[in-house]
C-alpha cells in the first residue's frame, strides 16, 4: 500500500481558503457585471430625456397661436435642460410647422433649430403618422431630437449611441402655427 504524506492528506481537508478562491474567481465578473448594468442604465436614461425633449419642445410650440424666433430660443434652450446631468451639447432640437397644401402634399411652413429644413421641402421622413392632418390647410408641430450618448468611461460601449427620435402634435388652437420671424431657408 501507498502511504500519502500527511501534510498532502492536511492539504485536503483544510478548507479555510476557500471563500477567498471564490471570491477571487467571481468578484471581476460581478465588478464587470455592475458596472456594465450602471453604463446600460445611463444609456436608457438619455434614450428617455431625448424623448422627453422632442414631446416637450412640440407641446410648447403647439400650444401657441403665432410663435416668435425669441420664443423658440427660449423653448430649445428649456429643452437642452431637461437632459442635464448629460451634456446638453450632445443634443441637437429641430421644431417644425408642417403644413398640408391643397394637393395633400405636406410640406414645411418653418423650421427652426440645430438642423433645418427648407422652406416648401415635402415633409417624407419621419412620416407624419397616418390621419394626424385630416384636412388641407391643416398641420402639425414635429420635434426633432438626436442625442450622441458618449460612454464616460469608453469600456464598454466605446463607440458611443446614437438616439434620435420625433414627436408630432396638433396645434391646439390654430390650424397652423406660424412663425412672425423666422428665417426663411
Amino acid at each position: 500500500m501507498i502511504r500519502k504524506p500527511a501534510f498532502l492528506l492536511r492539504l485536503a481537508r483544510d478548507t479555510r481558503g476557500l471563500s477567498a478562491v471564490e471570491f477571487a474567481l467571481l468578484a471581476p465578473v460581478m465588478i464587470t457585471l455592475y458596472f456594465g448594468v450602471a453604463e446600460v442604465g445611463q444609456a436608457f436614461m438619455v434614450q428617455k430625456r431625448q424623448a422627453h425633449v422632442a414631446s416637450m419642445v412640440a407641446d410648447l410650440v403647439a400650444q401657441t397661436d403665432i410663435v416668435e424666433k425669441k420664443d423658440l430660443d427660449d423653448i430649445l434652450s428649456a429643452g437642452a435642460l431637461v437632459v442635464k446631468p448629460f451634456p446638453a451639447t450632445n443634443l441637437t432640437i429641430t421644431v417644425t410647422s408642417v403644413k398640408r397644401d391643397d394637393k395633400g402634399v405636406d410640406r414645411v411652413l418653418w423650421s427652426y433649430g440645430s438642423k433645418t429644413r427648407k422652406t416648401d421641402d415635402v415633409v417624407t421622413k419621419p412620416s407624419i403618422p397616418t390621419g394626424m392632418i385630416t384636412a388641407s390647410g391643416g398641420g402639425v408641430v414635429m420635434a426633432e431630437t438626436t442625442y450622441k450618448y458618449v460612454s464616460p468611461g469608453n469600456r464598454f460601449i466605446k463607440d458611443g449611441l446614437t438616439f434620435s427620435g420625433a414627436f408630432f402634435l396638433l396645434p391646439r388652437r390654430v390650424d397652423v402655427v406660424p412663425c412672425s420671424d423666422c428665417p426663411k431657408t
